[in-house]
């Protein structure tokens, strides 16, 4: 399956950004693998009185971005369950800001922190594999917009390539 099995009305437009930054060849386990790569790599790269640093004012850190790729990530899989396991609950939608504003990055270990999201990467990586095209077809609604467990896959890898490509262009 690629993202050009997708269909827009598996996901609400507000996605579409998302989906159109993964390439559009390779399988969605190769875009899980891609985009965790990708960021890790660059990640690791970055010297330690960096981590810190934000472009502008009022901008996350480089560690309060990764804190929110984390965060979302386990928003999305948490979705992507329940879509998985054909729940059809309507689910809400969540505040990035809130969640920011509540995640003290400050005293974190920037290492720890990469091997976190490679963590949970892996799960979201494992929750996928172990489900069905039956699964990944199955359609909920997901912040008042209709959304299809795969649709979350692809928006999760958009979404990292989304902040891999903010941190080469910013920071």
């Amino acid at each position: 399956m690629t993202v050009t099995d997708l269909t827009a009305s598996e996901y609400p437009s507000f996605y579409a950004g998302y989906v159109g930054l993964v390439p559009p060849t390779i399988s969605l386990r190769s875009a899980f693998d891609d985009s965790a790569a990708g960021l890790t790599e660059y990640l690791n790269e970055i010297a330690e009185d960096r981590e810190n640093y934000a472009y502008a004012p009022g901008k996350w850190t480089i560690k309060e971005c990764l804190q929110h790729l984390i965060d979302t990530e386990r928003v999305f899989s948490y979705r992507a369950l329940r879509l998985g396991r054909h729940d059809a609950t309507p689910l809400p939608g969540f505040e990035q800001d809130d969640y920011a504003a509540q995640a003290d990055v400050s005293g974190r270990d920037f290492k720890r922190m990469i091997a976190e999201f490679e963590l949970v990467r892996k799960s979201t990586m494992a929750l996928f594999s172990g489900l069905g095209a039956d699964d990944l077809s199955f359609r909920g609604t997901v912040n008042g917009g209709p959304m299809s467990c795969r649709a979350i896959g692809f928006i999760t890898c958009g979404h990292t390539y989304h902040h891999l490509n903010l941190y080469r262009d910013r920071y």
